[in-house]
């Protein structure tokens, strides 16, 4: 166990908070409603195209396009990456 400034021993529980207060935000695990968490990839997905149809309603060239082109191909590359991560059989894996 681990001693505090005090001298009493932490309990396994608050060493535990302290770690998982510690580590960044990137590093953090995230626990979503199953119905949100099913939806993702699909959000993902939708978020892609629309903002694809979106550029194409652009009529100039304004400094926002190429940004809107990046986050669809992103958005799509996710969609499908997730979608993919989570249907495949045993025999793929």
């Amino acid at each position: 166990m681990l001693g505090t400034a005090t001298g009493k021993e932490a309990t396994l529980t608050e060493s535990r908070q302290e770690k998982r207060s510690a580590g960044s935000i990137v590093s953090r695990k995230i626990w979503l409603p199953k119905l949100l968490y099913d939806a993702l990839p699909y959000f993902y997905l939708v978020s892609g195209v629309v903002a694809f149809l979106t550029t194409l309603y652009i009529s100039e060239w304004f400094w926002v396009l190429p940004h809107y082109l990046l986050f669809s191909v992103a958005c799509l590359h996710l969609g499908i990456f997730v979608y993919r991560r989570r249907h495949r059989t045993r025999d793929d894996a």
